[in-house]
C-alpha cells in the first residue's frame, strides 16, 4: 500500500509538438488539467517561457484562470512566474485577482531564471534597465508585502494596496535548482520546490539547507516542499523508453542551440547523432525517469526519501498527447490516488 501522504501534482510546460501548433498546445493543457483533476492529482502548475518554438505557456497568470474555471478540485498556480521581469505589485495584483475568483486554490510559484533567451529577456525587462540578481530578495519581500498588505512603514510605496483585497492570499512557493532559491524560501518563510527536471545536482542538500534555515512566517509555520520531476510511464517498459527518445532530442537541441518544436519518436530515432551528441544525451538522461509504472513509482519514492519530501510535481512530455495522458493515468493508478 502506498503511503497515503504521497501527493502527485503536475507541472505543464504546454509543449508544442512538431506538426502541431501553439493553439494545440494550449488546448491540450486545458484537456490534461481536466483529466488529472478527475484522477486525484493535487496541484496543476503552469510554466512561463518566452519566444520558444517548443513551449507555448508565456502567460501562466492567464492560463491559471482558464484551468481553475474548468476543474473543481485542483490547486492551480504558476510554476512559475519569472519575477525578475516584472513589477512585484503587478504580480501581486494578478494573483490576488485569481485568489478572489478561486479562493483557497491558487499557488504563486516564483523563480529568477529568465525563462527565455537573453535577447527576449531584455525585451521583457522591468523598467529602463535590468534588475540584478541581488535585487531578487527585495522583489520577493515586496511581493509578499503587497500580498499581505504589510509593506514596512519606511518602504517608499507603503500604503499602496494590491487589489482586490480579500480574506485569503495565494500560497507562495519559491522554485529553484540550487541552494540559492532554497535559502530565499527559508528566509521568507515560503514553500520550496526543487526542479530536479532541470538539475539533478545538489537537490538533497538544497532541501536540507531550506529546512535548517526555515523561518516561520504568518503564511507558513513549518517547511513545505516538493520536487518537480520529469517522469514518463507506459504500459510496457520498452514503450516508455521509446517515448523518452523524444525528450533526448529535445534536450540535446536545447543544449546545443538548435531550437524547435517537441520532436516525434520517429524524428528522434532518425536523427544523425554525433559522439558528442550521445555524450550529452547520456548526461541529460539523469533528469529523466521513464519506464513501467511500478519502476517509475519506485524511483520516485527513492527520490522522495533522498529529498525528504512527500509531493512530486510531475513533468511529462510526449509527442503523442494520448501517450502523455496515459502516463498520468498509470502514475495515478500505481500511486493509488483517489479518483474524483
Amino acid at each position: 500500500m502506498i503511503d497515503a501522504m504521497k501527493r502527485l501534482s503536475v507541472l505543464d510546460q504546454s509543449p508544442i509538438r512538431s506538426g502541431g501548433t501553439a493553439a494545440d498546445a494550449i488546448h491540450e493543457t486545458l484537456q490534461l488539467a481536466e483529466v488529472v483533476d478527475r484522477l486525484g492529482y493535487h496541484r496543476y502548475w503552469l510554466a512561463e517561457h518566452h519566444s520558444s518554438a517548443a513551449l507555448a505557456g508565456s502567460s501562466p497568470e492567464i492560463l491559471i484562470g482558464q484551468v481553475a474555471a474548468r476543474v473543481p478540485h485542483l490547486r492551480v498556480g504558476s510554476g512559475g512566474v519569472m519575477l525578475s521581469h516584472y513589477s512585484a505589485l503587478k504580480v501581486a495584483e494578478n494573483f490576488r485577482m485569481l485568489e478572489t475568483l478561486f479562493p483557497g486554490r491558487i499557488d504563486l510559484g516564483i523563480g529568477r531564471a529568465p525563462g527565455s533567451d537573453q535577447r527576449t529577456a531584455r525585451a521583457l525587462r522591468h523598467g529602463p534597465g535590468p534588475l540584478s540578481i541581488e535585487q531578487f530578495p527585495e522583489q520577493i519581500s515586496d511581493l509578499i508585502g503587497y500580498l499581505h498588505d504589510r509593506l514596512a512603514p519606511g518602504h517608499p510605496f507603503s500604503g499602496v494596496q494590491a487589489m482586490p483585497v480579500g480574506p485569503t492570499v495565494p500560497e507562495i512557493w519559491l522554485l529553484g535548482s540550487s541552494d540559492a532559491s532554497a535559502t530565499y524560501a527559508a528566509q521568507f518563510g515560503a514553500a520550496f520546490s526543487f526542479a530536479h527536471f532541470i538539475s539533478t545536482e545538489g537537490g538533497a542538500e538544497a532541501m536540507s539547507t531550506y529546512r535548517e534555515a526555515f523561518q516561520p512566517s504568518s503564511a507558513l509555520a513549518a517547511p513545505r516542499t516538493n520536487v518537480a520531476v520529469f517522469a514518463l510511464c507506459a504500459d510496457a517498459e520498452s514503450e516508455a523508453l521509446r517515448l523518452a527518445r523524444s525528450r533526448d532530442l529535445f534536450l540535446l537541441r536545447l543544449y546545443t542551440g538548435r531550437f524547435g518544436p517537441y520532436p516525434s519518436v520517429e524524428e528522434a530515432e532518425a536523427y544523425p547523432y554525433t559522439d558528442r551528441d550521445l555524450a550529452i544525451i547520456q548526461h541529460t538522461r539523469q533528469r529523466t525517469i521513464a519506464g513501467a509504472p511500478e519502476r517509475v513509482r519506485d524511483r520516485l519514492c527513492a527520490l522522495g526519501a533522498e529529498y525528504g519530501t512527500e509531493e512530486f510535481v510531475i513533468v511529462t512530455m510526449t509527442h503523442d498527447f494520448k501517450a502523455r495522458v496515459r502516463s498520468y493515468e498509470l502514475l495515478a493508478d500505481v500511486f493509488e490516488l483517489s479518483a474524483r
